[in-house]
């Protein structure tokens, strides 16, 4: 039956110490592109949600054009039976059917202005939209030649640590397998709560590494001693001592 290896209280820590070494250099690449993949993401959002309200307003000017021929063949239609009824006038037997002819005459009339009115206040709306649709294309416009110019930083720090970078990620891939299960938990769980990726840290001062507490001597003994995992009581992080930092390399 195979037996499954007990690892000393000092190989642990070596080995989380390990791959804490290997997280921070990925930590510090991460550091090196800031905050422009997150600003490049929201340039996308923006032109795409830019380039949407476009088409929008294009489709409504449109919709406004199509609205004003069809006043406009409204127009014609009403002008053509106007010309029809006059003719008729011409013709007509008695004054009662010249009042009747008449009256349809006014009400086409009526038509073309009410048209006219229509056409005219469509008109002013697409000039509206028109003021927006300029606003919009300029804003789209300077969006766009502002990622291109982060894209081109990213991408620029991309192609100069992508090699670097791909190898830490394999180193830190084969760190985590040799640290004991619990420890990774913890170690993991500990790197969330911190901003700069700190789990493990060693004594500077005479205080934490990571939150800058004072640590006892008789405290700083035991963590040289490596008999037992010490975290600092302040804020939780994995202690070691500086010799043993010094001689773990990745």
């Amino acid at each position: 039956m195979a037996t499954v290896k007990e690892y000393s209280v000092e190989e642990k820590l070596v080995s989380v110490l390990k791959l804490q070494k290997i997280d921070s250099k990925l930590d510090e690449i991460q550091i090196l592109k800031g905050e422009l993949p997150i600003e490049v993401k929201d340039l996308e959002d923006e032109i795409e949600g830019l380039n949407h309200r476009q088409s929008h307003i294009e489709e409504e000017v449109k919709g406004i054009q199509d609205f004003i021929s069809s006043k406009k063949n409204l127009m014609k239609d009403a002008d053509a039976l106007i010309k029809k009824y006059e003719k008729q006038q011409n013709n007509v037997k008695n004054s009662r059917e010249f009042e009747a002819i008449s009256k349809e005459i006014e009400m086409q009339t009526l038509e073309i202005k009410l048209a006219e009115k229509h056409i005219k206040d469509a008109n002013e709306e697409i000039k509206d939209k028109s003021r927006v649709l300029e606003s919009a294309k300029r804003s789209i416009s300077d969006k766009e030649s502002n990622l291109k110019h982060k894209k081109g930083e990213l991408e620029k720090i991309i192609g100069e640590t992508e090699k670097e970078e791909k190898a830490y990620r394999k180193q830190s891939d084969e760190a985590r397998e040799k640290v004991d299960a619990r420890l990774l938990s913890a170690y993991e769980k500990i790197r969330k709560n911190y901003r700069n990726g700190l789990a493990v840290v060693t004594i500077v001062r005479d205080s934490c590494g990571g939150c800058f507490n004072a640590i006892p001597p008789q405290r700083q003994a035991e963590i040289r001693q490596r008999k037992k995992i010490i975290v600092c009581e302040h804020c939780g992080r994995i202690l070691v001592d500086n010799d043993l930092d010094a001689s773990t390399e990745i």
